[in-house]
């Protein structure tokens, strides 16, 4: 008799625990949500590694088909998702969203879209997709079941190894804001030279650089001017 593909998920138990980056969170707010009405405990942080940990051994970054088209023509996406494989046995690249919008992009052609997938896939990424957010959750859910339930797995964190250079430290400061992350963050930085000449001029970001606009400028204000304890709320929700 040949063993199911899928081990059966007992019902009842333990629930089940992912922890979510505090910038996924605040981007992605229906999958917090749907985690969350779908029995899950969610525990949202500033995670160094990844969108989603759900084992010792499983990482989730999530992006959708747009974020993943627009990324190819930056070299970020690649450092990113291999550097995740250097923290988790299991790094995932979950594509959220309808595929065929690819023919629609004029700047990017399909093949290179198809080219970079096959490219991740050869470099030991495991590539998912789902067409909404409901598919991502429901993703989610199963994984962290067979990981922690069914597999008896711990949720474990990987601390971020020490950085490289002063550089690295530096653009990993700036992108723990809320929605800056790497791309924009060393935009940031190349503008305004050091991190502390950017934060004494947070208000001039939307002016002063591409893809900032006034309400990520708030975000970021709240979380430099909020004393600490008295923000209410949870990780930036």
């Amino acid at each position: 008799m040949s063993e199911s593909l899928v081990p059966f998920i007992r019902g009842g138990g333990s629930r089940p625990l992912i922890v979510v980056d505090s910038r996924e969170a605040a981007s992605a707010p229906k999958v917090v949500k749907g985690l969350r009405d779908a029995g899950v405990e969610v525990s949202i942080q500033a995670l160094p590694r990844g969108d989603y940990v759900i084992s010792d051994r499983v990482a989730v970054e999530r992006k959708t088909v747009k974020d993943f088209v627009y990324t190819l023509t930056r070299r970020h996406l690649f450092e990113q998702i291999f550097t995740l494989k250097e923290y988790y046995g299991c790094p995932l690249l979950l594509i959220e969203g309808y595929m065929p919008i690819v023919y629609k992009f004029s700047r990017i052609q399909p093949p290179a879209v198809w080219g970079a997938m096959f490219a991740l896939a050869k470099g030991g990424i495991y590539l998912i997709h789902t067409t909404n957010y409901k598919e991502t959750v429901d993703f989610l859910v199963t994984a962290a079941k067979q990981e922690q339930l069914v597999e008896g797995r711990r949720l474990r964190v990987h601390p971020v190894k020490k950085f490289r250079s002063l550089a690295d430290a530096q653009v990993f400061f700036m992108a723990s804001l809320p929605n800056i992350g790497y791309e924009k963050a060393v935009a940031l930085l190349k503008h305004y030279k050091t991190p502390m000449s950017a934060l004494l001029n947070v208000d001039n970001w939307a002016e002063d650089v591409h893809g900032l606009g006034p309400k990520i400028v708030k975000k970021v204000k709240g979380v430099l001017e909020t004393p600490y304890g008295s923000g209410g709320g949870e990780g930036g929700t």
